[in-house]
């Protein structure tokens, strides 16, 4: 039979031991945020997007390398905000990175590592971080939908592969024999015959667009890079203005190149009633911007008023393409350009 002085300390221990049980697991619960993983930096990983072979840098110039940790290859943020054209922003006090807006500097650049030894590393798993992308807050599966967490490695963190290119709406790649991981465009399935599996990457589109434009990237400024649908194929929509605020808007098709549509606007120099160039002028002009067409593919050719300024409104359809095309009636300068295909 048990004393009733046993009974009484009984009853004080078991409080005790139920308190300290709850301190024990709420303890080994915040543990799980600074958990130390063994993983491998694998500098012999090769990663391709759309075709391209890419090489990151940290902010120090040096060269950052692909995580093999359980499986799962992740990559630093970083690298996925120049990747996804979307700046990246770290809040130490929320533990929150978040990717979001127009990321209009350039990519980072810096020297090559020569290394493509395998290295053992030790990370920390974070579970403790927030992911926030275009204003959502994003969580990671591996493909079996295990969750995983962001990995802190050197003061950078890093995010899984496939989650990336989720987040990318690209297809996520291995080959085990080339130690590829490869991103591109999205399967199609029911076609008769396939040949080709990706696009062009979003700096190939912005070439495209400046070299059309005669323009170079230090003259210009991004405000979209961004690749969508439209009308059942994919295109990149390419805007950037100039210092002096010309603005130049592409459609680009991101398979084959192709620019689709451009328009260009220019501020205007300020207009009187009467026009001060004819209309032979402002036809001349205009053709000066479609190599190859004469007065015959002029479709229109009118004197307007636009916003208290008096313009020329050009029309031209050639070789499959429709122009439209507004001048200054009193500068001859071209405000606006505009071009698309008569068969979309």
């Amino acid at each position: 039979m048990i004393s009733s002085l046993s009974r009484k300390t009984i009853r004080r221990i078991v409080p005790a031991l139920l308190c300290f049980a709850l301190l024990t697991g709420l303890f080994a619960g915040s543990a799980g945020a600074l958990s130390s993983v063994t993983a491998q930096l694998r500098p012999d990983l090769k990663i391709v997007i759309d075709g391209s072979t890419k090489t990151f840098y940290n902010v120090n110039a040096q060269q950052v390398h692909p995580i093999l940790y359980n499986g799962t290859t992740y990559l630093p943020v970083r690298a996925i905000g120049e990747l996804m054209g979307k700046v990246v922003d770290w809040n130490q006090t929320t533990k929150t990175v978040t990717l979001g807006g127009v990321r209009t500097m350039p990519p980072t650049t810096g020297t090559p590592s020569t290394s493509t030894a395998v290295q053992t590393i030790t990370a920390e798993l974070r579970d403790d971080f927030t992911v926030i992308v275009d204003g959502r807050i994003r969580t990671f599966a591996d493909v079996n939908g295990k969750t995983v967490y962001p990995l802190l490695y050197n003061g950078s963190t890093y995010l899984p592969v496939r989650a990336i290119g989720e987040l990318m709406g690209k297809v996520v790649d291995w080959n085990q024999d080339t130690k590829t991981v490869t991103m591109g465009g999205g399967q199609v399935t029911d076609a008769d015959t396939f040949s080709g599996n990706g696009v062009i990457n979003v700096e190939d589109a912005k070439n495209k667009a400046l070299a059309h434009a005669g323009l170079s990237v230090g003259q210009v400024t991004f405000t979209k890079q961004k690749l969508e649908w439209d009308d059942g194929k994919q295109i990149y929509e390419i805007e950037f203005h100039t210092s002096d605020n010309k603005e130049y808007d592409y459609k680009i098709d991101a398979v084959n190149g192709k620019i689709l549509s451009y328009k260009y606007d220019a501020p205007s120099g300020g207009g009187s009633a009467t026009p001060a160039i004819t209309q032979t002028q402002a036809r001349e002009t205009a053709l000066a911007r479609v190599p190859g067409a004469s007065a015959t593919h002029v479709s229109k050719l009118k004197l307007d008023w636009e916003d208290g300024y008096l313009i020329y409104e050009v029309e031209i359809i050639y070789q499959g393409m429709e122009y439209e095309i507004e001048i200054d009636a009193s500068t001859g300068i071209i405000i606006k350009f505009e071009s698309e295909s008569i068969y979309d």
